[in-house]
Formats: structure tokens, sequence, C-alpha cells
């Protein structure tokens, strides 16, 4: 089971403090803007990616507006991770961008 936040509780709780963010989109879209800490996973490579994670660790799950990261979050719990999906995604982030790797 995961949890699921809007945008705007996520920007506020980023602000607070370091977040372990991972941001499912594909490369080119990571590429084209994301958050700065946020760690590009593709949902398209999950399987091989996902046993990386420290399953002690909370991840926050983010893509463009909140599909791929449902799909991501429940993904991940199924596998025994904390994660929140966070609803509205990157076309709702007002925050600071990063573009390239």
């Amino acid at each position: 089971m995961y949890q699921s936040i809007m945008i705007d509780e996520f920007e506020q709780k980023q602000k607070r403090s370091e977040l372990a963010i991972i941001d499912v989109r594909e490369i080119d879209e990571y590429q084209s803007g994301h958050i700065k800490e946020a760690k590009n996973m593709p949902l398209s490579s999950l399987q091989e990616t996902a046993e990386t994670l420290d399953k002690n660790q909370s991840y926050y799950i983010i893509c463009h507006s909140g599909g791929r990261s449902q799909m991501a979050s429940e993904y991940f719990a199924s596998l025994g991770y904390n994660v929140t999906n966070v609803m509205g995604g990157m076309s709702a982030w007002r925050g600071e961008v990063i573009r390239g790797l």
C-alpha cells in the first residue's frame, strides 16, 4: 500500500527537508526539466532498477501528471517499499527545474 499527496503538500515538505524523490518519466522527459534532487528511474525499466532502492527509506514518486507515478507507486509498494505518489506531477510543479542530467 502507498500514500498519495497533492503537489502543494509535496512542495511544502520539499522546502522543509531533503526528500528522496524518484522521477519515473522517460529519460528525454527528465532531461527537459526535473526537480534537482530527483533520481530518474523510468517506469519502463522499473523491474530492472527497483532493487537498487533501500527498503528503509521513504520515497516520493513523481511523473508528468500523476498517472505513471501511481502505477510506479503500486509496483514499489508491492515490493515492500515505502512510497508516496505525488499527484499533479511536474505539470503542476512550481519550484526550480533543472535541465539535462
